[in-house]
């Protein structure tokens, strides 16, 4: 039987699930951490000591010397953030380059992406999904009706200011029928992107031979996910959700590996649920009781700086992340933001007009209508931030983790209980 070797880390519920520390911490243990989907609307946040990194697009395994870091194809690049991302950790004295590989496939993001998908929103009025608005989903939907632009046509500068001429003329077009009157002009566009290619060539490369070879050789692979399971673009609350596959399913397409060769897949929840932009979201705390978790989770976007909608604990929507990404283990952050929070309503149920509702339910419309059904566990008053080992933990906190992993059908894996790496009980 083949050892297990890759692991995969994923989001089992809105994105925002403090994927981005768990990766860090885990990185040590492998030699490539590879990032498979989305763009630099996801925003990880890592803490190191009295500093703090926020990364948009490179993996977070960039902290860890000796570990490189992949780009797939399935991720879209917007190479000034990718650039200024590159730049901030240079300074910071962390090596990018011969580390960061970018791959070849992914498909570019270009300022026009920016400005359709904001007046594509403003268009919708109050059925607007609310996005980050920085053209990750048009430059998707340009990804699948096979007008994108990739970072391979980078290499050569006279073709790539043709096709950004002609594309710009089309969405001119679209935008003036979505009544906006400013028109793009493409050649500022052109020179930026020339200069873009510039910087980003030594880190392009064929990324789907450098990880099968590197699985080849036995190496260890991290494959690190973007967003939530409950934003997949088929999976999750459609219309409200990302462009992409954010489960474990958008691995192999997503890098260009075989489905084999992903051993093990983590899925991480926070200990209540949160959501950022519109859609439903049936645990959903008012607003005066949702301000004061917010304030004691910080709960505010990396990427945005949005607030973040807050809610007590899922397990409806987050068993449903578990069935759908294969989940071998679970993951509960933020166990510390419930201290002393008394008794501590957990969703076990959906009620939908008067009766008992199975499953998650594919439309949401009907999420929207939902009631809760909840049962209340009893809170602890003993602290649990910066806790290192199980016996640290209050009993009540244990029996409230416990009872996350049965009604998720998953095996608690790690508990973090706060920011910093240290401050992390692995149970495995």
């Amino acid at each position: 039987m083949e050892q297990k070797r890759n692991l995969a880390i994923v989001g089992a519920q809105w994105g925002d699930e403090g994927k981005g520390k768990i990766v860090d911490i885990l990185s040590e243990g492998f030699d490539v951490v590879a990032r498979y989907q989305g763009g630099h609307n996801a925003g990880h946040t890592i803490r190191i000591g009295d500093r703090q990194f926020i990364l948009h697009l490179i993996p977070s395994g960039i902290f860890h010397d000796g570990v490189e870091c992949v780009i797939g194809n399935g991720v879209v690049v917007d190479p000034e953030a990718l650039i200024e991302e590159c730049d901030a950790l240079a300074r910071a004295g962390i090596r990018v380059e011969g580390r960061l590989h970018v791959s070849t496939r992914s498909h570019l993001i270009l300022p026009y992406h920016r400005v359709v998908e904001k007046a594509l929103e403003e268009s919708q009025g109050t059925r607007k999904i609310g996005t980050t608005s920085r053209g990750i989903g048009p430059s998707y939907e340009d990804k699948v009706a096979r007008r994108g632009l990739r970072v391979s046509d980078l290499a050569d500068a006279r073709a790539l200011a043709d096709r950004i001429r002609d594309l710009v003329q089309s969405k001119n077009r679209a935008l003036s029928a979505l009544g906006h009157r400013d028109a793009i002009d493409a050649e500022p566009i052109c020179d930026a992107y020339a200069g873009y290619a510039e910087r980003l060539r030594p880190l392009v490369s064929d990324t789907a031979v450098l990880v099968n070879r590197r699985i080849r050789d036995g190496r260890r692979i991290l494959f690190e996910g973007a967003q939530g399971a409950l934003l997949d673009i088929d999976h999750g609350t459609f219309p409200y959700v990302t462009s992409s596959t954010s489960t474990s399913g958008g691995i192999p397409s997503g890098l260009g590996i075989a489905p084999r060769h992903v051993h093990e897949v983590m899925g991480v929840v926070k200990a209540y649920t949160t959501r950022v932009g519109c859609g439903p979201f049936p645990t959903e705390l008012p607003p005066d009781a949702a301000e004061r978790l917010r304030a004691r989770g910080a709960e505010f976007g990396a990427t945005t700086g949005r607030p973040r909608r807050c809610g007590w604990f899922d397990a409806v929507a987050a068993r449903h992340a578990a069935m759908i990404n294969g989940l071998d283990r679970l993951v509960v952050t933020k166990i510390d933001v419930l201290d002393g929070c008394g008794d501590i309503p957990v969703c076990v149920g959906y009620d939908y007009k008067g009766s008992p509702l199975g499953e998650f339910p594919p439309d949401a419309e009907v999420l929207k209508r939902v009631e809760p059904r909840y049962e209340t566990r009893p809170g602890w008053t003993a602290s649990t931030a910066g806790a290192k080992a199980w016996a640290d933990l209050p009993g009540e906190a244990q029996d409230y983790l416990k009872f996350l992993s049965d009604l998720t059908e998953t095996p608690l894996g790690v508990v973090s209980t706060g920011a910093e790496r240290t401050e992390t009980i692995r149970l495995d």
